[in-house]
């Protein structure tokens, strides 16, 4: 054998022509193979985007949500789907928005319907102070929520760069050659945007909460 052996196909190469292919039938009104052939497409990323939407919204009833509407959506809007950037990178943006968005609905909802609980002082309490306990204490878990809610809330405060270069390294657990790949930044560009996007989260909820059980894995994304 020679030399000219044909070069492996990447996964960034079948999705964009999955892609090209599933526009095409929708412009064509062929929608019944339009979407046979996105499946491929959700095949392909599913179990990625199930992770992430789990890591933003803590509940698997509603991440599976997430991750449909996200799909749905991308399917609705293929036709602004743009070769140059790889379809794993423009769909993890829909479905980040989208869990933010999940987010701030769940929270406006929480502020209106559920009435606030107080003490004895008339301070108000959060209500899973009120649970039965269940492993860890009232404190720990108002705490972990706290947490969560911060952290949800500083990532949807970074640019929108930093914010998908964080989650492919921290929540998908790539590495800084991988989300270059998936990106199209080169690989310093990923460690620049990687470092930016610790560092601010580091001052927007304070070093302990930034940097706690996800330093060891930030760090390995980050080399």
């Amino acid at each position: 054998m020679t030399g000219d052996a044909a070069a492996p196909v990447t996964t960034r190469e079948l999705d964009a022509r999955v892609a090209i292919d599933v526009k095409a039938l929708q412009a064509a009104g062929r929608l019944d193979e339009a979407r046979d052939r996105f499946g491929e497409l959700v095949g392909r990323h599913q179990r990625r985007a199930a992770r992430i939407a789990v890591h933003y919204l803590r509940d698997a009833a509603d991440a599976d949500e997430a991750v449909q509407d996200a799909f749905i959506k991308a399917y609705m809007h293929l036709g602004s789907f743009r070769e140059e950037l790889p379809f794993e990178v423009w769909f993890t943006r829909i479905l980040i928005n989208g869990c933010l968005d999940r987010i701030k609905s769940k929270r406006r909802r929480e502020k209106w319907i559920a009435p606030p609980m107080t003490d004895s002082n008339g301070i108000e309490r959060d209500p899973a102070e009120y649970l039965p306990a269940g492993g860890a204490s009232p404190e720990e878990r108002v705490l972990a929520d706290e947490r969560k809610r911060q952290l949800s809330a500083a990532l949807s405060q970074l640019p929108e760069r930093q914010r998908l270069v964080f989650m492919l390294s921290h929540f998908d657990g790539q590495s800084s050659r991988e989300v270059s790949a998936v990106t199209g930044l080169n690989e310093s560009t990923v460690r620049v945007h990687l470092f930016r996007a610790i560092r601010r989260l580091r001052t927007m909820l304070g070093t302990q909460t930034a940097a706690g059980p996800a330093r060891g894995r930030i760090s390995r994304a980050a080399r």
